[in-house]
């Protein structure tokens, strides 16, 4: 892709073949409107103190929604619980290791992936999928490489294998230079992954990815419970 397009704000297009294409197309969003369905009333249990707590622990709105590169090209908004002081997207993409930027509130919900629960409502609008690549910010979208372009000819997921390898990016980003160290370091292997996942979809492949992605939550739910025991004595 041209620079020119880049800047313009143009996705790619990729007509590449993909493996399982009724299920990737098909069988796959029925199967992520159900399941968005059935989690939507516990999902809402959740949701509303969330939402209160956000209000009260910093000012600003409660949902953060920003654009992202999407299914066929097409430019979506994602939905989060607000995790960060407002404004803070203006000032780097990218989370660094003890980011001031996050709140009180932001940094228990990033680390067990609850500030990505507004995103059911971006699965039932059929802007996401519960795995699938994670959407990127359309900075990096223009930039994809003719391989990496079939990325964006799958629905973006909640979770993929990248959220799984770098689930504490932020100590891999480190303090010092985060977007720069994210670019070099964890960038390219996310795309490699995304890659690998979109060519390679099936049904085995995203329940394994669900299992290991609630393994690691409650793997950092537990590491929690243990940083907190230890700060008591």
């Amino acid at each position: 892709m041209d620079s020119s397009k880049a800047a313009e704000g143009e996705l790619p297009y990729w007509d590449g073949p993909l493996s399982h294409p009724f299920y990737s197309h098909v069988v796959k969003r029925v199967l992520d409107i159900l399941l968005a369905l059935i989690l939507l009333i516990p999902g809402a249990v959740l949701m509303i103190p969330l939402a209160i707590w956000v209000k009260l622990d910093s000012p600003g709105p409660v949902i953060y929604s920003a654009p992202r590169g999407g299914y066929h090209n097409r430019t979506f908004r994602i939905y989060k619980f607000r995790s960060m002081k407002v404004g803070s997207d203006k000032t780097g993409g990218c989370t660094a290791l003890h980011d001031d930027r996050v709140t009180r509130a932001g940094r228990v919900m990033r680390r067990l992936k609850l500030d990505e629960l507004p995103q059911l409502f971006n699965i039932l609008k059929g802007d996401m999928s519960f795995v699938g690549p994670r959407p990127e910010l359309l900075l990096y979208t223009t930039q994809y490489t003719p391989e990496e372009e079939c990325i964006l000819w799958v629905r973006p997921g909640v979770t993929d294998r990248s959220s799984i390898v770098f689930i504490a990016q932020d100590e891999i980003v480190g303090e010092e230079n985060p977007v720069e160290n994210y670019e070099k370091y964890v960038l390219p292997e996310k795309n490699r992954l995304r890659v690998e996942y979109a060519k390679h979809q099936s049904f085995g492949l995203d329940a394994r990815l669900m299992l290991e992605t609630i393994g690691g939550v409650f793997g950092k739910a537990r590491g929690m419970v243990h940083e907190g025991k230890e700060a008591q004595h």
